[in-house]
């Protein structure tokens, strides 16, 4: 009589951890099953290695002498490379079977094999093994040598301490594996088993009889499973996938599931090791489509493609084949992951145009979805910017990180400032780096807001941030999770039909209009002040470059346009609007890349703007010139003073009238209706006015009275100052460069110090200056010029900073008599506005906010605005203004804006609204000086383009990408209204045509033509671009 196997009365508690240990990779791996996942072992034949300081191909490496390596040495330093040469024999009675060459060592390493990428490797992302042979066969050679590239830094850089600290320029890596073994598939498919039911056990919660169903399905697994016995197997899988095969009910969640592999175009690490960290992600994707046919990867960067193109060829070619295959999917439709708030609109929409050209060039078809899951908020033109690039979905998950109010929705209609909208998504699992197993399954269902709206949610899957994507278990956990009741439906999926699927049943989704304010890292808009006035000053050079140069083509046709020189400048300039280099949240390295390529579009765009201006005027600067050329690259007239060069060879100041996008040569200055004229008080305060204003500086250079003479209005708060500098502590909880807490705000101390009391500096009927110094703390140091110029409806503040402080944030004040419940700010293409109270926690969690060239704060018939040339962060509470000058973090850059800065900022009161003075253009005048050329030529002036309503600003003249006989022209409205207006121009047309974004003709819009010039209607901060045909 067989013996009957007793009954045991399970305890949850022992049974759950019983079947743990069984898969336990720390406990008792010598009698479990992880610890047969490897069986048989092999040492390699010869280890041998050379460092470099380098980043050098293939070919140059293994022409490098090596020297004997063995596991346990250590090489670096931090961002160096070790090149090992693996020689290794597989023993011949290991035919049949599957053979790994397992690595694993500190850093990121690439496998070579016959002079090709073969496999990424990186214990961090866990990729410690390269499959030699699926199953060795008696003919194939046994021996062989690998070549294995480590760079020496890890997936997220070389933080000293911590992650995010400045890198650790010493570090020092190890090699901890290096051998061969036989890896036993069926033992893996078993530990993935044993995965999904433990977690399913864990997390479905003792209500849920499925969770024990799962518990006891694993229990009787182990009990079946003799770890030395591998015919016990098969019975052991069959009965998991019995369990797996009981299928969900037809209303169950679906998750679809995507392979992605987020990789920062620079962060923690420089831009040419992305290049590295890239073609490791993605050759490692390659091998398991090799595998696995139905997996599915996204992949978004233009930028991140081309680099791989230029880099990795071979590896290259076989993207373009997977892409084919619809495996390997490229989503985004940018040139780079961009900064969704510091970009100018034209910055923004050149991302989109270098991008989907790209794409459309290299794959044959543009993006459907923007792809921006971690920047730092979502600017509220972006829809309408979408839509004009041929994309009508987003996704992100940036919103979750959120530290004040948790966003309402994760699958919604999004709505720009112009009424534009896209389909929006932010996976419910908050995350883009998801390993693929049950908890975030269940997370993803359970975080969904939409439930009962919709019934899909996006799940992205991979090691991502510093790459290394995703890995043959993820795919097999999945596997095991596509329709298994207990759990919601699982997917491989691709955007499009995700999309499709909500898209065809969206009629329940909420709107959310306007921006998508990340209540983080507020920081961002300050850090790194050098990076952003690199950018500004960028942005500006390529618009006039572009400007100038359609009106020498608009003149002569046989003028050469230098659309490949502006393509590689404009292409530097958006790679550094990448997320972590713009906002500053990178390390020296970055900084010091980024520089570079600012200073390249400086020098190499200077000669271009200079050719292009020689072919207008006609002549080229002569100094010492009795006369002087005005040219300006903005669509309305200006009257400015500028500075020319006399005959005597020394500067002198004039007033000049210039055309709008046009230039005028004068001999002499204008005279304006009331000079500038100063006087001194014998209290050392200075007064300056001119007409229009009249403002009156302490002798610390705060600003006691700023009065707006017509209107008699004051502008400055009683008893209070404006341009008062205020420094503040600046320790945020953990994010050093990226976060700024309300609670700063707390410690707040004004700059009082008095270096240098304030002087006159110059007085000319044409301008006023004044200056004076002060002292920040025993390192810093502010100077500053307060300039008054003759017609100009603003003061302007020319400020040089000598800054070396740590965690300090200074700012300069202007408590103003205007009272409104809302401030505005400019955006791009035009504004929004926020609240300046504190009522709710979506008001105070707005206490430092972004924007580009100006801030106003107005009541009905008057209000302050606050220009400036190149910084982004702003605060507005009550009746402070408050413009963010610099900050001091420490990590991940410990020298973080420390040195020597200049910048400009103006402050400007007004009478009526912002729109009817006028504080946009005069921003635009701010920030796009005229160009002085000193020149021996008779009088002349001509305008390219003018416009009937103020409202409209034509922001962007160019070539056409492809058509050399045609300019693109991209105008928006700028008040927030509807209008009817004219564009006049110069230029002789053949025809006008409008078109998108991307420059494609818009078939079903008609652009009437006539003698008066270009008859256009906008509405509410609506763009429009047009294609103006030359005739020849």
């Amino acid at each position: 009589m067989a013996v009957q196997v007793p009954f045991v009365l399970k305890h949850c508690r022992t049974t759950l951890e019983r079947t743990e240990k069984f898969i336990s990779s720390e406990y008792f791996t010598d009698c479990n099953l992880r610890g047969r996942l490897y069986s048989s072992r092999c040492p390699l034949d010869f280890l041998s290695s050379f460092l470099t300081s380098k980043r050098i191909s293939y070919t140059e490496a293994i022409k490098q002498e090596f020297k004997p390596a063995n596991v346990g040495d250590s090489f670096g330093p931090t961002w160096w490379t070790c090149w090992f040469k693996v020689q290794l024999t597989i023993p011949k009675d290991w035919n049949g079977k599957e053979v790994h060459f397992l690595w694993e060592s500190d850093g990121e390493g690439m496998v070579w094999r016959d002079g090709h990428p073969v496999q990424g490797l990186t214990t961090e992302g866990q990729k410690t093994s390269y499959i030699l042979t699926e199953c060795l066969k008696t003919e194939d050679p046994h021996s062989m040598i690998l070549y294995v590239e480590v760079a020496c830094n890890g997936l997220f850089g070389a933080g000293q301490g911590s992650m995010i600290a400045p890198p650790d320029a010493n570090k020092k890596f190890y090699l901890q594996k290096a051998e061969l073994a036989v890896f036993n598939g069926d033992v893996h498919e078993l530990l993935m088993d044993f995965e999904i039911l433990i977690d399913m056990a864990k997390l479905l919660g003792e209500g849920n009889q499925r969770s024990f169903q799962a518990l006891y399905t694993a229990n009787q697994m182990v009990n079946m499973c003799d770890v030395q016995d591998h015919t016990t197997f098969p019975a052991v899988h069959k009965m998991a996938s019995a369990f797996f095969s009981q299928k969900n009910g037809y209303s169950q969640h679906i998750v679809h599931a995507m392979g992605h592999c987020h990789i920062d175009s620079a962060w923690l690490w420089p831009y040419e090791e992305t290049i590295r960290k890239c073609a490791r992600s993605w050759i490692t994707v390659i091998r398991l489509m090799e595998k696995n046919p139905n997996f599915v990867f996204v992949c978004s960067q233009a930028q991140q493609f081309e680099w791989v193109k230029n880099s990795y060829p071979d590896l290259y070619s076989k993207i373009q084949d997977y892409v084919k295959k619809g495996q390997f999917v490229p989503v985004g439709g940018t040139w780079v992951e961009m900064d969704g708030n510091l970009p100018s609109g034209e910055s923004m929409v050149r991302q989109f145009l270098q991008g989907q050209r790209f794409f459309k060039q290299e794959f044959g078809k543009q993006c459907l979805e923007f792809w921006l899951p971690d920047t730092f908020g979502y600017s509220a033109q972006l829809p309408q910017i979408m839509q004009g690039c041929g994309i009508k979905r987003f996704l992100t998950q940036k919103l979750s990180w959120n530290l004040v109010n948790s966003f309402p929705h994760h699958t919604f209609h999004w709505e720009g400032i112009d009424g534009s909208q896209v389909l929006a998504h932010f996976p419910p699992g908050d995350s883009y780096g998801m390993q693929g197993n049950v908890g975030e399954v269940l997370k993803t269902v359970k975080n969904h807001k939409e439930k009962g709206r919709v019934n899909h949610s996006a799940f992205l899957f991979g090691f991502g941030d510093g790459g290394g994507g995703p890995t043959q278990p993820m795919l097999d956990r999945l596997e095991r999770m596509q329709d298994t009741d207990g759990l919601p439906k699982v997917q491989m999926s691709i955007p499009d039909a995700f999309f499709s699927a909500v898209e065809a049943d969206q009629s329940l989704l909420c709107t959310w209009v306007g921006e998508l304010f990340l209540e983080l890292h507020n920081g961002t808009y300050t850090t790194q002040a050098q990076i952003k006035k690199g950018n500004r000053e960028c942005e500006r050079i390529l618009h006039d470059i572009e400007a100038v140069s359609s009106m020498a083509l608009s003149q002569n046709l046989s003028f050469h346009y230098p659309s490949s020189k502006l393509q590689h400048l404009w292409r530097l300039l958006l790679l550094n609007q990448f997320h972590d280099v713009l906002p500053g949240s990178c390390i020296n390295l970055v900084v010091e890349g980024a520089l570079r390529y600012y200073l390249e579009i400086h020098r190499d765009g200077a000669p271009l703007l200079k050719e292009a201006m020689t072919a207008i005027l006609g002549f080229c600067e002569q100094k010492s010139a009795a006369s002087v050329t005005a040219l300006n690259t903005l669509s309305w007239e200006r009257t400015e003073v500028i500075t020319g060069s006399h005959q005597s060879g020394q500067d002198s100041l004039v007033l000049v009238k210039v055309p709008s996008m046009g230039y005028t040569t004068v001999t002499e200055s204008l005279v304006p209706p009331h000079p500038v004229t100063i006087s001194k008080q014998l209290d050392g305060s200075i007064t300056m006015e001119n007409g229009i204003l009249r403002v009156t500086l302490d002798s610390t250079g705060r600003i006691t009275s700023l009065y707006l003479i017509e209107s008699k209005r004051e502008s400055v708060t009683e008893s209070c100052f404006g341009n008062q500098f205020a420094i503040f502590d600046d320790i945020p909880l953990y994010w050093d460069a990226w976060d700024v807490m309300d609670y700063h705000l707390e410690t707040r101390k004004p700059v009082v110090h008095l270096l240098s009391p304030l002087t006159i500096a110059s007085s000319d009927k044409l301008r006023g200056s004044l200056k004076f110094s002060l002292r920040i703390s025993e390192t810093s140091v502010i100077h500053q010029e307060v300039v008054l110029d003759a017609m100009c409806p603003y003061v302007r503040f020319n400020t040089e900073v000598i800054w070396n402080e740590a965690h300090k944030f200074l700012k300069v004040e202007f408590p103003v008599r205007v009272r409104n419940l809302n401030a505005t700010y400019e955006i791009q293409f035009g504004h929004l506005q926020r609240p300046t109270h504190w009522n709710t926690s979506w008001d105070w969690a707005r206490f430092e906010v972004w924007g580009h060239k100006w801030a106003d704060l107005s009541e009905h018939g008057f209000g302050v605005a606050v220009l400036n040339n190149c910084k982004y962060g702003y605060s507005v509470h009550e009746n402070v203004m408050r413009l963010s000058l610099l900050r001091a973090p420490k990590s991940p850059d410990a020298t973080a804006d420390i040195g020597h800065h200049q910048f400009i900022y103006a402050v400007m009161p007004h009478r009526d609204s912002f729109q009817e003075a006028g504080v946009i253009q005069y921003a635009y005048n701010l920030n796009f000086p005229l160009h002085a050329v000193p020149c021996e030529a008779k009088a002349k002036c001509w305008s390219a383009f003018s416009l009937l309503s103020p409202a409209i600003i034509l922001e962007t003249v160019k070539q056409a990408e492809d058509r050399a006989d045609a300019l693109v022209i991209r105008l928006y409205e700028s008040h927030g209204s509807s209008v009817n207006t004219t564009l006049q121009t110069a230029l002789i047309l053949k025809e006008v045509i409008q078109c998108d974004l991307l420059e494609q003709p818009i078939l079903d819009k008609t652009v009437p033509l006539t003698e008066s010039g270009i008859e256009l209607s906008f509405t509410p901060f609506q763009i429009i671009s047009l294609l103006l045909i030359l005739k020849i």
